[in-house]
């Protein structure tokens, strides 16, 4: 969806609000991640549960805040999916650092997220912003926060270990399979974008 879509004067000042319930939640989040990163460097695994635990939690209820009292923004829109990257990415590295998962998932969603930030500079030059998060996007993300904290608990011994390394890497797989197919798809919309401006720009 082109942000070129002409919008009422009331709803560019919303989108333009920094100082909102929501906003404060999505930073309140970001300036957690390096106290996530440290927790699971330091092998503290139950307090870095209950920080991810919080921010997934916070994820959900600043969404609930925004579309409820009309405080959705631009930042907002900004903010949420970089603090939800970024848990991702320390996560990853974490549990990478300490053998839990192979390297080769890192490489795998980070390069997802290289992709999409190498078409940014395409919208740019077409006079588009972000394009909006996609369902499949938002599944994958999830896919992927679910399954981070049952990895952490895959060492624990016994059957409560075994069942957290099954489900986890199921949701690992969905998660990344999803966040996949949602890069796919901006691709093809970016595709689309460029093809419609040549259209136009035609004699």
């Amino acid at each position: 969806m082109s942000t070129r879509t002409p919008q009422s004067q009331a709803g560019r000042e919303v989108a333009d609000r920094v100082w909102t319930v929501p906003n404060v939640i999505s930073a309140v989040r970001l300036l957690l991640v390096p106290v996530f990163g440290v927790l699971i460097l330091n092998e503290q695994d139950v307090a870095a549960l209950v920080v991810l635990v919080v921010a997934g939690a916070s994820d959900w209820f600043d969404g609930v805040i925004a579309r409820r009292f009309n405080q959705t923004s631009r930042l907002g829109q900004l903010l949420d999916p970089a603090a939800d990257r970024l848990y991702i990415f320390v996560t990853l590295v974490g549990l990478a650092w300490r053998d839990l998962v192979p390297w080769w998932l890192v490489i795998v969603i980070v390069a997802r997220d290289v992709v999409l930030a190498g078409l940014l500079p395409i919208l740019t030059r077409h006079g588009y912003g972000p394009l909006p998060v996609h369902l499949a996007g938002k599944a994958g993300t999830f896919a992927l926060m679910y399954a981070f904290p049952l990895l952490l608990l895959a060492g624990v011994p016994g059957t409560v270990g075994v069942l957290a390394w099954t489900f986890g890497w199921a949701s690992a797989w969905w998660g990344v399979g999803l966040y996949w197919f949602a890069a796919l798809l901006y691709v093809e919309q970016v595709v689309r974008i460029v093809r419609q401006d040549r259209g136009r720009t035609r004699p």
